[in-house]
């Protein structure tokens, strides 16, 4: 069982110690910078209710919750409607629900993979304090209980069998208080002998972050030990975190999970991330990442957008609101088109099938992408990202403020010599005009050379102007998906 004194050994004979500036010569992985799209997975005990969200857990013992998220009624009644009053069945009492009966890591990762994904991120701990693999942490873990299945390691198998890089997230910095609103149920959250599930539940206060109140040292040292455990069993390619991590407190755990990570990395030659959120991690020692909101520019570092399928939830939910596969695919390339990767999550159901609006739109994506790929993967930005109305949100939870992409929203991308254009929208006037491809740009100095959609399927006529790059489209089908073109230049 890992122990303080091997992450001290570790860090101290490791090229990265546990401060700012040694964790500042960190650099993010090639594979990385390559990969562009990559699969979340919610998938947990909360998954058996499917009620609401992922966050069922918290909001079944909130009698004043205002989150309803698009349901008639509260988790709280809907949990007394269905289960019974919460301190003779709580949370505690899904767990031998939730048997994951029909898992098939195998199917999951062939899925992923024709989905054109080139990473994978199953959640290893949500809020909720049940890990999803055989830690010797804790007995509230998948392996002992519920599926008695090491849900992380049988996936991790599947998905580096199909190539791709395997990824894992914690959540576990939010257990300090997410069951806060259960510590009136004496025979539930109150009792000993469940801490191990629902932890301290100690009052939620959205100052702490700034005032640097919070956990206390032994949250801390538990949380530690179960990040570099992780780290130990599944050698995972990216580690992300939720945003309380961004509690004051954790600062100095989280220089030494760094330093931890990035040594045992260095042991063995592989190139890792930590995905971190808000001011969580120093500048330039990880990769940032917002949750369900973009950015308006280039970023120059990397960054990852991370967002769902369905717009209400990131877990299963009888009432999930799917979003259209083509306007994620429009996210994705704008993503891409500042230097981004998209992140997409789905929601497995309780027993281990993946339900089919969310494969569905997986599929979507893949085929896209089997036509498309050539200028999302392995590309970089250009020298500006696009052109057209729409602006995206700068801050986390900023995308459904977002407009719908129009046929004026052009992103570009670069690889190897060769500018790519993806019109968002293809225009009903059969015209598609590029204008900072115009022969009085300030972006574009060279002499195109060719034009041609990125499934080379028909010849294009185009000429270039001083308005811009006008690309006869009208022998192209009109369709809901963006359309890429491929432009050679001199």
């Amino acid at each position: 069982m890992i122990n303080i004194n091997q992450i001290n050994e570790v860090i101290g004979k490791g090229p990265f110690q546990d401060n700012w500036e040694s964790l500042s010569r960190y650099s993010v992985p090639s594979w990385y910078k390559k990969a562009k799209f990559g699969i979340f997975i919610h998938w947990g005990v909360y998954s058996v209710p499917a009620y609401g969200n992922e966050w069922y857990p918290r909001e079944m013992y909130l009698k004043d919750s205002a989150r309803r998220d698009r349901q008639d009624v509260s988790m709280f009644d809907y949990h007394i409607q269905t289960y019974g009053p919460q301190h003779e069945f709580g949370y505690k009492d899904f767990i031998p629900m939730f048997k994951a009966e029909k898992f098939d890591p195998v199917a999951w990762a062939s899925l992923f993979s024709r989905a054109g994904a080139r990473y994978v991120m199953p959640v290893a701990e949500h809020h909720d304090g049940f890990q999803m693999y055989d830690s010797q942490l804790s007995p509230w873990n998948a392996a002992k209980m519920g599926p008695q299945r090491d849900i992380i390691g049988a996936l991790k198998e599947a998905v580096q069998e199909k190539g791709m890089k395997f990824a894992l997230s914690s959540h576990r910095a939010e257990n300090w208080w997410f069951y806060d609103g259960g510590m009136t149920f004496h025979s539930d959250v109150q009792d000993d002998s469940f801490r191990g599930l629902y932890g301290p539940a100690q009052p939620r206060d959205p100052e702490w972050t700034i005032h640097g109140e919070g956990p206390d040292e032994a949250f801390l040292t538990d949380w530690l030990l179960r990040t570099c455990e992780l780290v130990d069993l599944y050698q995972p390619s990216i580690v992300w975190f939720d945003w309380w991590i961004m509690n004051v407190r954790f600062k100095p755990y989280l220089k030494k999970f760094a330093a931890y990570y990035y040594n045992r990395a260095a042991e063995r030659g592989t190139e890792v991330a930590i995905n971190y959120k808000l001011d969580a991690y120093m500048h330039g020692t990880a990769v940032f990442d917002i949750e369900r909101g973009q950015l308006n520019g280039i970023r120059p570092e990397l960054w990852q957008t991370d967002t769902s399928v369905a717009r209400n939830s990131w877990s299963h939910s009888v009432n999930n609101q799917y979003k259209e596969p083509a306007d994620i695919i429009c996210d994705l390339i704008d993503i891409v088109s500042k230097n981004g990767c998209l992140l997409l999550n789905v929601g497995p159901k309780a027993d281990g099938t993946i339900p089919q609006e969310d494969e569905s739109i997986l599929l979507a994506i893949g085929n896209w992408l089997a036509v498309n790929g050539e200028g999302i993967y392995d590309t970089t930005h250009w020298k500006i990202y696009g052109e057209g109305p729409t602006q995206s949100g700068e801050e986390m939870h900023t995308e459904g403020k977002r407009g719908a992409y129009t046929d004026e929203d052009i992103r570009f991308t670069f690889k190897e010599g060769t500018l790519y254009a993806f019109v968002m929208k293809l225009p009903p006037s059969g015209t598609v005009m590029i204008r900072s491809l115009s022969t009085s740009s300030r972006h574009f100095r060279s002499v195109i050379t060719s034009v041609n959609t990125l499934d080379g399927s028909l010849p294009l006529d185009w000429t270039v102007s001083d308005e811009g790059l006008r690309i006869d489209v009208s022998s192209l089908a009109l369709t809901p998906y963006p359309t890429g073109f491929k432009i050679g230049m001199e």
